[in-house]
C-alpha cells in the first residue's frame, strides 16, 4: 500500500483527500441501496401520527360514555342501600295498620281514630317520597308469577284461578328504576288450569266443527 503523498492531486487536479471525501451533491441511499424519499418518510410518519391520534380520540370517547353511564347510575341507584334501610320501616308502619281490622276500627274513640289517621297519612306520605326518589312498590296480587320480581313462599290449592297465579302477597316488593330492590314475598296458586291453557281445546273444537260443516257440504 502507497501513501499518498502530502499536497498530491488527481487527475482532475483535486486533492486527493478531498477527492476521497462525500461532497455535498452526492446523493443519500438508504441501507437497502436506493435512495431515500423524504417525502415518503414525511407521509409515512403523517400516516403513524394519525393513527395515533384516532386511537388517542376513540379512548377518550370510550371514557367519556363510560364515565357518563357511572354517573347516571349513581345518580339513579346511589340510594339503594339507604331505600332498603327504609322499606323496614315501611313493613313496620303497614304490618301495624293491618293488625287492626275493620271491626276493631270501628270499636274505637276519636283519638285512636286519630292516631290510626296520622299514620296511614304517614304510610302514603312516605311511599310518595319513596317514589320521588325511583322507589315504586309491587303488588302483584293477581298477577302471574314472575321469578325475576317474586318469590314464592307457598303454594294454594285453589282451582278457580290459573296456576302460578300470585293469590297472596306476604311482602311487599320494591323497584328502583328497572331494578329489584327487593322482590315481592308471594303464595301462588295451584292445582287450577294453568294459563292459556284452556283455548287450545277450544280451538281443537271450533277446528272439528268448521271440518264437520264443511264435510256436510
Amino acid at each position: 500500500m502507497t501513501d499518498t503523498p502530502a499536497g498530491a492531486t488527481n487527475a482532475m487536479g483535486q486533492p486527493a483527500d478531498e477527492a476521497d471525501a462525500p461532497g455535498a451533491g452526492d446523493t443519500a441511499v438508504d441501507s437497502g441501496g436506493a435512495a431515500a424519499d423524504p417525502a415518503a418518510a414525511l407521509a409515512r410518519e403523517a400516516a403513524e401520527a394519525r393513527d395515533r391520534w384516532m386511537r388517542a380520540l376513540a379512548e377518550m370517547e370510550n371514557l367519556r360514555r363510560r364515565t357518563e353511564r357511572e354517573v347516571a347510575d349513581a345518580r339513579t341507584y346511589g340510594i339503594a342501600n339507604f331505600a332498603r334501610d327504609i322499606l323496614a320501616v315501611a313493613d313496620n308502619m303497614d304490618r301495624a295498620l293491618k293488625a287492626l281490622d275493620d271491626e276493631l276500627r270501628e270499636k274505637a274513640d276519636a283519638a285512636v281514630k286519630g292516631l290510626l289517621d296520622g299514620v296511614e297519612l304517614t304510610e302514603r306520605e312516605l311511599h310518595k317520597v319513596l317514589e320521588k326518589h325511583g322507589v315504586k312498590r309491587l303488588e302483584p296480587a293477581g298477577e302471574k308469577f314472575d321469578p325475576n320480581f317474586h318469590q314464592a313462599m307457598f303454594e294454594v290449592p285453589d282451582p278457580s284461578v290459573p296456576a302460578g297465579t300470585v293469590v297472596q302477597v306476604v311482602q311487599a316488593g320494591y323497584m328502583i328504576a328497572d331494578r329489584v330492590l327487593r322482590p315481592a314475598l308471594v303464595g301462588i296458586a295451584k292445582g287450577g288450569t294453568k294459563a292459556g291453557a284452556g283455548t287450545e281445546p277450544a280451538r281443537a273444537s271450533e277446528t272439528a266443527a268448521n271440518d264437520n260443516a264443511d264435510g256436510g257440504n
